[in-house]
């Protein structure tokens, strides 16, 4: 496993700050999330993406994914969706990134496979993956599953196994980790106080089943991308990230295979 940490953590930082908290504390990758307040989205141009690109290496960093906002199941007409998927491709490439998270937020899963199918061939020029996230309208493994398998094209998707979700909507790790078999490419852990309460607590400390799922991950000798989503964007309360990630670096060492 390889410890990533996402900029959702960093509310108010810049990509320097973000460059120096990851490569500080362990991480071998930048998980960038793709809004204007983050300065990483888009609309950069040219330079703009030559200079995050350069940074992030320079430190000795990789952009794990771009965490964007797509919602690829979204009822409504196609072409908004496949253009703003495009246009996150393209800048994933343009960045080095090795894939582009969406969300669902929306349960046809009809419907967010023929969009997949529709940027499958940008994709696989490109050599990236679109990375549907357990969340939302399809918060479980089995619900992700059955969007990729009726897109039907493996080498341009994949799921993100948010450890969070498919727990608080009824699926147990095993299920989790069972329904999407081959479609794993990439983790979110985090703990949170419980189903009801999804308020961030450090690893360990809340309800999500982190042993559980980590032996299960070591079982199956995963080795991709684990990143911290710790949602301070969204619970500005909470510590800062650099007091949780210790924690997630601890849980990548004791289960990695």
């Amino acid at each position: 496993m390889r410890l990533a940490v996402s900029t959702l953590g960093m509310p108010g930082e810049g990509l320097d700050r973000a460059i120096e908290i990851a490569a500080g504390h362990g991480c071998q990758g930048l998980e960038l999330r793709l809004h204007p307040d983050t300065g990483v989205h888009a609309g950069l141009g040219a330079a703009e993406r030559r200079s995050v690109r350069d940074r992030v290496e320079r430190a000795g960093l990789e952009i794990a994914a771009l965490a964007g906002y797509v919602r690829i199941c979204e009822p409504g007409p196609d072409e908004p969706v496949v253009e703003a998927l495009l246009a996150d491709l393209r800048l994933a490439a343009d960045l080095g990134a090795p894939g582009v998270r969406v969300f669902p937020r929306g349960g046809d899963p009809a419907v967010g496979a023929r969009r997949l199918k529709a940027v499958s061939g940008t994709a696989g020029e490109l050599g990236l993956r679109v990375l549907v996230e357990t969340h939302d309208l399809m918060a479980t493994g089995a619900a992700v599953a059955g969007l990729l398998d009726a897109a039907g094209h493996p080498g341009t998707t994949g799921a993100i196994w948010d450890l969070l979700h498919p727990w608080r909507h009824g699926e147990s790790p095993a299920g989790t980790l069972a329904a999407l078999g081959p479609h794993l490419r990439y983790v979110q852990v985090k703990d949170a106080v419980s189903a009801e309460d999804t308020t961030p607590v450090p690893m360990g400390r809340g309800s999500v089943p982190l042993e559980e799922a980590g032996e299960l991950l070591r079982g199956t000798g995963y080795g991709g991308w684990v990143s911290l989503e710790w949602e301070r964007t969204w619970y500005p309360q909470v510590a800062p990230v650099e007091e949780i990630l210790p924690g997630a670096a601890d849980w990548v060492r004791r289960f990695a295979a």
